[in-house]
């Protein structure tokens, strides 16, 4: 299945992510403590009230991804997660717990306080600081999930002025 075809699948908030996020944040920790620095729940299903796709978002921060050993990535295997090759994206590793297109979980490993760990903390607490952005942003990706429904690669695409809009107001506030 091409990522194209992909569904967008929309859901209410649930509280209960938070929970899921601390039970995983359980089980990972032990894993990788001796590389972990950080590690911080992100995406939509990280921000109260928020519509999101029911995919739990976990980052881990790390001093440097050649830190990260085939041992490291067996423990997660353990526990259900599936190490994911991005060629498009050399600054993180990702892993995947459930099927493709239907995972329940995304962990992101990067670089602690990189680039890309700061632009991800960065838009989360945006919005939880500003929640009539939050609002605006759960609209757009509903009118969004209205026109791109089977395509989550163009859904994805379409958030992307207004994401990066956030990112550089999040970036004046720090």
């Amino acid at each position: 299945m091409s990522g194209s075809k992909q569904e967008v699948i929309l859901s209410e908030y649930d509280p209960e992510w938070v929970d899921l996020f601390e039970l995983e944040k359980k089980e990972i920790v032990p894993l990788l403590q001796d590389i972990l620095i950080g590690i911080e729940h992100i995406g939509s299903t990280s921000i109260p009230g928020m519509t999101a796709k029911p995919v739990i978002d976990i980052m881990v921060g790390i001093a440097g991804l050649e830190q990260l050993s085939t041992v490291h990535i067996q423990r997660l295997e353990l526990i259900g997660y599936e190490h994911v090759e991005h060629v498009h994206f050399p600054e993180r590793k990702f892993f995947r717990k459930g099927k493709r297109g239907a995972g329940t979980h995304h962990l992101h490993i990067y670089l602690y306080e990189g680039e890309h760990w700061k632009a991800n903390r960065g838009f989360r607490n945006y919005l939880r600081m500003y929640p009539e952005t939050a609002v605006e942003y759960a609209e757009l990706k509903s009118k969004l999930n209205e026109i791109y429904a089977y395509n989550r690669e163009a859904y994805t695409k379409a958030k992307a002025p207004f994401i990066q809009r956030i990112l550089q107001q999040a970036e004046e506030i720090t």
